[in-house]
């Protein structure tokens, strides 16, 4: 995950203000957590869950809170936003539950296998096919057997009349949730170049050739798209 580091860096302040910024569009991501509550119910009831790339934790408090006997690794290596992770599930009482990494997955200690991933926005920033690969091979290794990963990232063919549109409308929605024109600029500067925006087909395949099932895809809010995966027997 060290491409990362150019290309998202959060000090205490954006931190702090991150979920509060985006919050005009939490029924978007509470699409995206509900259904993954609904993918993940059939796991045990005391299933470990890996949060890869966890952020301020908002996939972590939303299971937690779902399935009380659930156990979490939050794995994310900008301290700020982990700090902000860790105060959150202290106030929903959910700690004794979480352990917290701060660092790359690469670097977390080896432990029993998890019986699911969680993956939201984060491996759309290996550029490279082949680092996007490997990510996802050591999402698999952490799994159980069948362990379920869940992904949602950017995507769409940028070559296509389609997608131009749809950026119209991306643009709009972010314009909406009060994100400056000036960073609205930067960030459509980066889809392509620092934020892999790829064809859907070829996400999943990135996902399939990673040691996965071949991925389903469960939902689609604009630009963002989300699959879940069995790992391959």
């Amino acid at each position: 995950m060290q491409n990362q580091e150019s290309v998202i860096i959060f000090d205490q302040e954006r931190a702090a203000s991150y979920d509060q910024r985006f919050a005009k569009l939490a029924p978007l991501r509470d699409a995206l957590h509900l259904s993954i509550r609904f993918i993940l119910a059939e796991l045990p009831t005391e299933a470990r869950i890996l949060c890869v790339g966890v952020g301020t934790g908002s996939e972590l408090i939303d299971l937690a809170q779902a399935f009380p006997q659930w156990h979490f690794t939050a794995v994310e290596p900008a301290a700020p936003m982990l700090d902000i992770c860790r105060q959150r599930a202290e106030a929903c009482g959910v700690t004794s539950r979480c352990t917290f990494h701060e660092g790359y997955l690469d670097s977390l200690p080896a432990s029993p296998a998890f019986a699911g991933a969680t993956c939201l926005l984060v491996s759309q920033f290996f550029t490279q096919p082949d680092e996007r690969r490997d990510f996802f091979r050591q999402i698999a290794a952490r799994l159980g057997s069948n362990g379920y990963l869940v992904s949602a990232d950017l995507a769409s063919d940028q070559s296509t009349p389609a997608y131009r549109s749809l950026l119209e409308v991306w643009v709009r929605m972010l314009k909406y949730s009060g994100v400056p024109t000036e960073e609205v600029e930067k960030f459509l500067a980066a889809y392509g170049r620092d934020v892999a925006v790829l064809p859907p087909r070829e996400v999943a395949s990135i996902i399939a050739a990673s040691g996965f099932d071949i991925p389903v895809l469960f939902l689609q809010t604009l630009l963002i798209h989300a699959w879940y995966a069995r790992r391959a027997r």
